[in-house]
């Protein structure tokens, strides 16, 4: 069946509102939520740097049912606490600890299964500034859930732009599943 260009605007109409309500959740909730780089993806799923412990015990008020944790809990910033101050909340904990100068597919499979596993949750995945979350979360997102790289990317532009390790680690995993897509 074709689209018709009626149909088309009505698509475009509707993708741009959903656009708007998720930018105005995201600052809504970004404001709310003390963690730095904060970016909503969906209704869904999440990503920012390392939130302050008053944070993380609040986020079960916003929703959240799972954290995934990407910086090992060596990092300078590291809230050693976390898992006690998730689990009163019924919010599950999954730590995949990725070495920042040494990214590699293991980590990227490891996040993609608790993501999948989860993904009937609300989930936060985080590290410290949301450099590994942001690029770990952009490859689960085209390569599992075929989203549109060039859209998904954004969210990693807004935090940073991968060099070296974490760059070959995109460039190679895009290669790997066939994904024409340069990252910037």
């Amino acid at each position: 069946m074709s689209t018709t260009p009626r149909m088309q605007r009505r698509r475009a109409i509707t993708s741009a509102l959903g656009l708007l309500v998720l930018s105005t959740a995201t600052r809504a909730l970004a404001e709310s939520i003390d963690a730095p780089n904060f970016t909503l993806l969906s209704p869904t799923l999440a990503t920012s740097g390392q939130p302050t412990a008053e944070a993380l015990a609040t986020l079960g008020a916003h929703g959240f049912q799972a954290v995934v944790y990407l910086a090992p809990s060596t990092v300078a910033n590291a809230v050693k606490e976390e898992p006690e101050l998730l689990a009163p909340q019924g919010i599950e904990f999954v730590h995949v600890p990725v070495p920042f100068g040494a990214p590699d597919e293991s980590h990227l499979d490891a996040l993609s299964a608790a993501l999948s596993r989860l993904r009937e949750r609300k989930v936060l995945v985080h590290c410290e500034i949301n450099m590994r979350a942001s690029t770990l979360v952009f490859l689960y997102r085209v390569i599992h859930l075929k989203e549109s790289p060039s859209l998904a990317y954004e969210a990693v532009a807004r935090v940073w732009s991968p060099r070296g390790p974490w760059r070959r680690l995109v460039e190679d995993q895009l290669a790997k599943n066939r994904i024409a897509f340069e990252p910037y």
